[in-house]
């Protein structure tokens, strides 16, 4: 589904009643894109860990970093972003199209509250393009059917695959295989951005919000370092490789990077051969 600027926001079934992780997330991010059921989640995280928004923003920066490194130095001009989230400026297309302002961008989520929220997607320069498709990352054969229909990216040219702060709500088993067929589809040139909940950097913290998550109902899995790095099987990592969120091309410019007990995520971009 390809929403234009000038459509009507969609209605849809937000099941505001219960906590949703785009929401719980957005909140975390101190955004207002939330309800009741989702501050309540949050807030019981944030009681028994204070510096959990801080971790949440440290998440939300290091996209940054890699689309920007991926336009800036890798030269990408494509992005396939799956599980986008409810949108937060600066969003992916306003990073990479800040660099070059012919980016193509196509969003992809199945979660209403996005899909009502489209249109602060679909701003792009005019010299580039962004689309939005209502797609789950557990049926990548529609996602890319839908991106094949529509004329935003090019399949035959590098596209970067991002899957930022949402494999985690996914096993091992359903969500590596999903990963594999989408980068089946991609040529030779094309990367893959991920990052990873994990509990190796601060154990009992990281179980405080996986315990909350799934109160609410939220499924969550956290990976090891090893079992992150082997989402990049038969990839070529790019330097520092798979690393906390905070050590991944850490910017002076966004301030002190925060300490590895104040994240819970992993980071990892690396090429198809």
């Amino acid at each position: 589904m390809r929403p234009s600027q000038h459509d009507p926001i969609p209605t849809a079934d937000l099941r505001t009643d219960r906590a949703h992780s785009a929401r719980v997330y957005d909140y975390m991010l101190g955004g207002k894109t939330n309800f009741a059921a989702d501050r309540d989640a949050g807030d019981k995280i944030i009681a028994e860990w204070p510096g959990s928004r801080a971790s949440a923003r440290a998440a939300r920066a290091v996209m940054h970093r890699m689309v920007r490194r991926l336009a800036g130095e890798h030269g990408i001009r494509q992005f396939l972003d799956i599980g986008t989230g409810i949108p937060t400026t600066p969003n992916l297309h306003e990073i990479v199209q800040g660099v070059d302002p012919a980016c193509r961008i196509v969003y992809a989520d199945n979660d209403p509250i996005v899909l009502a929220h489209a249109r602060a997607l679909l701003t792009s320069t005019p010299e580039g393009r962004t689309a939005y498709i209502d797609g789950d990352l557990r049926e990548p054969e529609l996602i890319l059917a839908d991106v094949k229909r529509d004329d935003t990216l090019d399949l035959s040219r590098p596209v970067a695959l991002t899957l930022i702060n949402v494999v985690h709500f996914l096993s091992d088993a359903a969500v590596r295989p999903l990963v594999g067929r989408l980068l089946d589809a991609l040529p030779s040139g094309s990367f893959l951005a991920l990052t990873a909940g994990t509990g190796d950097s601060a154990p009992e913290r990281a179980a405080i919000a996986s315990r909350r998550y799934r109160e609410a109902g939220i499924e969550n899995h956290l990976r090891t370092r090893a079992q992150v790095e082997r989402f990049f099987t038969g990839l070529e990592l790019d330097e520092p490789g798979v690393v906390l969120i905070n050590r991944w091309h850490p910017d002076p410019a966004e301030g002190p990077a925060p300490a590895d007990h104040e994240v819970m995520a992993y980071a990892g971009l690396a090429r198809k051969p």
